[in-house]
């Protein structure tokens, strides 16, 4: 919390908790939510709960960022009430390819946050390790500094 207080930093939140599986069924596409994976019951509660705890800290993010998959959207949505769209927090997941400029993009926002102001970021699992080199489990937020350290970490149940 003494991080977010402070500002100049974003908060890295990996979707909350999905129906089993890995990835997306083949042939999904990005503007058909039910042909992606969704969020299960427990992880559209667990976003509400995401959602509860800023409001219990009394921390709100300057704006509030998510992947066009519909898991991290929904997950935005429940938590934060609304999100924009930042395609370079979107999947890269057998797309590594894609990998390098968003990261690219990410870094030069992280460099630009203000002291304090924050962002929530809401990703993916590939995203949040390139970055950090952590693995988050899904709900898992990063507290991550202008230069891409992770200042902490924490997930809801």
């Amino acid at each position: 919390m003494q991080a977010l207080r402070a500002g100049g930093c974003a908060v890295l939140i990996r979707h909350a908790l999905t129906e089993p599986g890995i990835g997306d069924p083949p042939g999904f596409s990005l503007a058909v939510c039910s042909s992606q994976r969704q969020l299960s019951p427990a992880g559209r509660e667990q976003a509400r709960s995401i959602g509860r705890w800023f409001g219990q800290q009394g921390l709100r993010p300057e704006r509030v960022f998510s992947s066009l998959w519909c898991r991290c959207k929904d997950t935005a949505d429940l938590a934060f009430g609304a999100h924009q769209v930042w395609p370079a927090l979107n999947s890269t997941f057998g797309q590594a390819s894609l990998q390098p400029a968003q990261t690219r993009q990410v870094r030069e926002r992280l460099a630009s946050m203000q002291p304090g102001r924050f962002e929530v970021w809401l990703t993916h699992q590939v995203n949040m390790t390139d970055l950090t080199s952590d693995y988050p489990a899904m709900g898992e937020a990063f507290v991550v500094s202008p230069d891409g350290r992770l200042l902490a970490r924490w997930a809801w149940s």
